[in-house]
C-alpha cells in the first residue's frame, strides 16, 4: 500500500512511534511518505520505499503566528494526488488530524477518497485537546477520522470520559524493534567509561516537562546512592532541566549526575543501565519504559495513566503512588542490592518487553489500513 504518515519529527514518544512504524512498514514492502517540517530525528535512511516530504512555512508580518495547519492540510493534498497515496495515518490529534480533515474535503472535490487513520498518544488529549480552546476541534477531527486508535486502554477511557466520540476507539499499544537492542547488547557495553564496575548505572530519559517530574527523579537517586554506589544519567532536554542542575548542586550529588541531553543513542544508553526511573504525573503509555525493558532494564515508575499496562508491578520493575518518593526509593534498591535480584528483574523486563514487539504490532496496522481501504476499479 502506499501510506502518508504525518507526526512531530521529535524526540517525543508520538514521533517516534510513527517513525519507527513507518521504517518497519517500507521494510515489509509498502511505499511510505512522511509529511512534516522536518525530517523525523529517528529516520536514518531514505530509500525508494522511504520518502520525506517537508512543509514549508511562509513567514508573513501579517501573522502574529504562522498558520501551519493550512501549510500542511496543502502539503498532504499535493503529496495525496502526486504519489496516489490510499491511507493518511496522523499521529497526534494536534494539528494533524484536523488538518487531515480539511486535506480529506478538498481531496474529495476533486474526486479522490483518502482514508484518514488518527492515532491518540496522550497529551494531545489530556493535556492539549482537552483545553477548552481546542476541545470542539479535537473532538470534531477525531470523530469525521475514518479510524481511530489509541496507544493504551487508558488512554482510550479518558478521551471517551473528555470527548464526545461516536467512533469505536481501537486499542494498539507502542512498540518497540526488539532486534535492536538485542544487537546493542550483544555489542561490547562500554559502561566504565561511566560508572566504576562496583556502582550501578540509574538511567532517565524525557522531554524534561513538568509532567515528567524530573526533581522527584533526583530525589529518588539521592537515597538510593546513600545505600548503593551509583550514577544517574539524564538523557534529554527541556524547561525543567535547570532546576534539575540546581538540586543536584543543593544535593551535593552534581559529580554522580550526567545530563546528556538529547541523544540518538538511546539503545546504547540503556545498555549500560541497570535500572530506570519514570516517577511521571501521568504517561498514556511510557514508551520510555518499554525501550528500557527492552535493553534489559527494570522500571520504577508511577501507577498512573497507561504505565501499569507496561511495567508489571514485582516483576519487570514496581509501581507507586504519585510523589511517594520514600518508596520508590525503597524498590529501586531492593532491585539493585544484589546481583542475583538484579538480573532476575532485567530477564522479567526483556522477556515482557518481547510481546510489544513490532513484529507482533505492524500486523495489526496493516489489518487496520486494509479496512478503511476500499480497492479502486
Amino acid at each position: 500500500m502506499k501510506i502518508g504518515i504525518v507526526c512531530y519529527p521529535t524526540f517525543g514518544g508520538s514521533g517516534v512511534v510513527a517513525t519507527e512504524l513507518g521504517m518497519a512498514l517500507a521494510d515489509n514492502g509498502h511505499e511510505v511518505h512522511f509529511i512534516t517540517y522536518n525530517q523525523p530525528v529517528r529516520l536514518d535512511f531514505l530509500s525508494h520505499k522511504l520518502h520525506f516530504h517537508q512543509v514549508l512555512i511562509e513567514e508573513y508580518p501579517l501573522f502574529q503566528y504562522q498558520p501551519y495547519e493550512l501549510a500542511l492540510s496543502s502539503k498532504m493534498v499535493e503529496v495525496v494526488k502526486k504519489y496516489h497515496l490510499e491511507v493518511l495515518h496522523v499521529h497526534y490529534a494536534i494539528p494533524h488530524a484536523y488538518a487531515a480533515y480539511m486535506a480529506k474535503q478538498m481531496l474529495l472535490e476533486k474526486g479522490i477518497n483518502i482514508k484518514v487513520v488518527t492515532t491518540l498518544h496522550g497529551t494531545d488529549i489530556t493535556l492539549v485537546g482537552s483545553h477548552p480552546t481546542y476541545k470542539a476541534a479535537v473532538e470534531f477531527s477525531i470523530n469525521h477520522s475514518d479510524v481511530v486508535t489509541a496507544v493504551s486502554n487508558n488512554l482510550k477511557e479518558t478521551t471517551n470520559e473528555l470527548f464526545h466520540v461516536n467512533k469505536e476507539i481501537q486499542v494498539i499499544y507502542n512498540f518497540i524493534d526488539i532486534k535492536k537492542y538485542e544487537k546493542a547488547q550483544d555489542e561490547e557495553c562500554n559502561r566504565n567509561a561511566l560508572a566504576k564496575p562496583e556502582e550501578r548505572i540509574i538511567t532517565h530519559i524525557s522531554n524534561f516537562r513538568k509532567v515528567k517530574r524530573i526533581e522527584d527523579v533526583i530525589k529518588i537517586f539521592y537515597e538510593v546512592q546513600k545505600e548503593i554506589p551509583s550514577k544517574l544519567l539524564l538523557v534529554g532536554e527541556g524547561p525543567e532541566r535547570i532546576k534539575a542542575e540546581n538540586l543536584t548542586k543543593k544535593l551535593k550529588i552534581k559529580d554522580s549526575v550526567y545530563f546528556l541531553g538529547n541523544s540518538t543513542e538511546v539503545t546504547k544508553i540503556l545498555c549500560y543501565s541497570d535500572l530506570f526511573l519514570l516517577p511521571s504525573q501521568t504517561e498514556s503509555f511510557g514508551l520510555a519504559a518499554l525501550e528500557a525493558m527492552a535493553a534489559r532494564t527494570p522500571v520504577i515508575s508511577t501507577n498512573t495513566g497507561g504505565l501499569p499496562e507496561v511495567n508489571i508491578h514485582g516483576v519487570t520493575g514496581y509501581l507507586s503512588d504519585l510523589e511517594d518518593i520514600d518508596d520508590m526509593a525503597k524498590n529501586a534498591i531492593f532491585i539493585l542490592k544484589d546481583d542475583k535480584t538484579l538480573n532476575r528483574f532485567k530477564t522479567n523486563a526483556v522477556e515482557h518487553a518481547k510481546k510489544f514487539s513490532i513484529q507482533n504490532i505492524l500486523p495489526v496496522y496493516e489489518e487496520v489500513y486494509k479496512s478503511c481501504y476500499k480497492v479502486k476499479d
